[in-house]
């Protein structure tokens, strides 16, 4: 199972929690950013308006009503003695009409223009006394925070209007070096908290994983039921695993004890039809030949039900090499006549899951039939198939079986030479037990000629 595999939960749980960490970290990054902004933009007006606050108290009239400004009280920042440094200050009289009279400039302000828009000033002559703030561009193109106030001295009815303003660049600067370090620290905590959840997702789905791996124990034969101690939110699940085995192994029981009462039911009836039919009348005949094949059917259902119950035991294990051993050593004897040679090559330790019992019936009809065909030779070989399956290929010398013929013979009670011995189950038997164990029965060509039975089933 791939954790962040297309359709996984634990991949629906990440993208989720993902995409709301991404937009909760994108939005506090841009949050702290403003913030930061707003409290550097506020920290530049503070000193805006402390230095209109000292052209305040710079200026007064003189008895002749003329403004005049005391020297020693204004600004003393050097920026204002160089031409175009990016630091102003302003103290300008109003007309009545709102417009600009006589002014006065420090040295940094040169012959340009006091940068006030337009805005601006008619905001500070409609509160007068406040400090009013706004953006306008300087006069050597930089962006400048200009503070504006209009005030009234007591010792005349005219209007002064202050302005006072700083290059914006060292603040802009200021709040772009935090933002890149702010970005930086939140991928940072992005990947710190992608990796924690990752890492919890994982936690918090290890008991699927093992509900996983216990439900592949019971298919596997290695434990009956799922255990009772998983985590509350999983319990559930494990007891309706637990209730579908029960359920399935009831139906199982229930059917198997049918088809052999059933059987078992219509041997002695068989058998009365089979002895009254003693007489050589064509009606003999018929109910001889028609009562062989009812027992016939019978014999394979009830084995048939027998070998359903023994691949229900999902527990049993049988090593193959001892049963091919008893098998190669009785064939051995049965056609020591014949001269047949039969040998059986695999390698050691390998298991079949089931009980011994199938194993020896499936083995046992495909070697007899290769024994009674061939010729003079018989081999047993395996090929492994995965990681879970083997598969056992029994190949003879003899005449071998063309393609539709090889069809026909899995075919139940079907006998391609009516005039050897058999009912013709042999091959359809051991086809059905092979797939009761999830197995396969296939013929083909054999190397030596004949035929090649391969039966592949579970193992381990």
């Amino acid at each position: 199972m791939s954790f962040l595999g297309a359709g996984s939960l634990a991949r629906r749980l990440l993208i989720g929690a993902v995409v709301w960490c991404l937009v909760v970290l994108a939005g506090g990054a841009f949050a702290l950013s403003a913030l930061y902004r707003a409290q550097t933009v506020s920290l530049l007006e503070e000193d805006l308006d402390a230095t209109l606050v000292t052209l305040s108290r710079a200026v007064e009239y003189s008895p002749e009503g003329r403004l005049v400004t005391d020297k020693a009280k204004l600004p003393a920042d050097r920026r204002y003695e160089i031409p175009l440094s990016g630091r102003y200050w302003a103290i300008i009289t109003l007309r009545t009409d709102g417009s600009f009279g006589r002014d006065e400039r420090p040295p940094s302000l040169w012959d340009a223009d006091p940068p006030i828009p337009p805005q601006l000033r008619a905001r500070a002559i409609a509160s007068p006394g406040v400090s009013v703030f706004g953006d306008a561009e300087g006069p050597n193109g930089e962006t400048l925070r200009v503070g504006v106030r209009v005030i009234r001295l007591e010792t005349g009815d005219r209007r002064i209007l202050l302005m006072s303003a700083a290059d914006r660049h060292a603040t802009d600067q200021g709040a772009q070096r935090f933002l890149i370090l702010l970005v930086g620290a939140m991928i940072a905590l992005a990947a710190g908290v992608l990796v924690a959840l990752v890492v919890q997702i994982r936690l918090a789905l290890r008991p699927l994983a093992r509900v996983q791996a216990d439900v592949a124990a019971v298919r596997e034969g290695q434990r009956t039921r799922l255990d009772d101690d998983y985590p509350s939110e999983v319990l559930p699940l494990a007891e309706e695993v637990n209730k579908l085995l029960d359920h399935n192994q009831e139906i199982v029981e229930r059917a198997r004890t049918h088809v052999g009462n059933l059987a078992h039911a219509l041997k002695t009836p068989l058998a009365v039809l089979r002895n009254e039919a003693v007489g050589t009348t064509a009606l003999d005949d018929v109910v001889r030949r028609q009562t062989a094949a009812m027992h016939s059917n019978v014999e394979h259902y009830l084995e048939r039900a027998h070998a359903a119950a023994r691949a229900q035991t999902l527990s049993a294990r049988t090593p193959i090499m001892p049963v091919l051993d008893g098998l190669v050593r009785l064939l051995n004897r049965l056609f020591a006549e014949k001269g047949i040679t039969l040998s059986a090559d695999l390698p050691p330790g390998e298991v079949f899951r089931g009980e011994k019992q199938d194993l020896e019936e499936m083995l046992g009809n495909l070697m007899e039939n290769a024994c009674k065909w061939a010729a003079s030779r018989v081999e047993v070989s395996a090929e492994m198939t995965g990681r879970a399956g083997i598969e056992l290929h029994i190949d003879d010398d003899g005449p071998g079986l063309g393609e539709a013929e090889r069809e026909q013979a899995l075919k139940r009670g079907v006998r391609l030479d009516e005039s050897a011995p058999g009912t013709g189950l042999g091959l359809s038997i051991v086809k059905e037990l092979a797939e009761l164990h999830s197995g396969e029965l296939t013929l083909g060509e054999s190397p030596l000629g004949g035929l090649r039975a391969s039966l592949r089933l579970p193992r381990r």
